[in-house]
């Protein structure tokens, strides 16, 4: 999935770059899957495993963002793809409708 392909863009000197993403929150779900992770595990991969396509990495991300509303009480690192071994994070269960939400407030 290419999140950008709804992204407005705009010039600057120039170079046509594109406007900041707007992330949904995504709710929790009695169907989330909660894991602890082992050594190697990354957001890629994980979305590998549990969606089918890697690209959807941003989802488990955002989703373990320790922001309000959710279950975590730290926030994983999200300048990286790399999970601290040991940690327990979240899959959401439903990614479509995180897409959808994703797509809708970036139109």
């Amino acid at each position: 999935m290419n999140r950008y392909q709804n992204i407005p863009k705009t010039k600057i000197k120039g170079k046509t770059v594109y406007q900041t993403s707007r992330y949904p929150e995504i709710p929790l779900s009695e169907n989330d899957v909660y894991v602890y992770t082992t050594q190697g595990d990354r957001f890629d991969t994980l979305a590998q495993q549990y969606y089918g396509d890697s690209s959807l990495w941003w989802i488990i991300s955002i989703a373990n963002t320790g922001e309000a509303g959710t279950s975590l009480s730290t926030a994983l690192p999200q300048n990286t793809i790399l999970i601290p071994e040991g940690t327990q994070i979240r899959i959401p269960s439903n990614p479509s409708s995180v897409i959808s939400n994703f797509n809708l407030i970036n139109s």
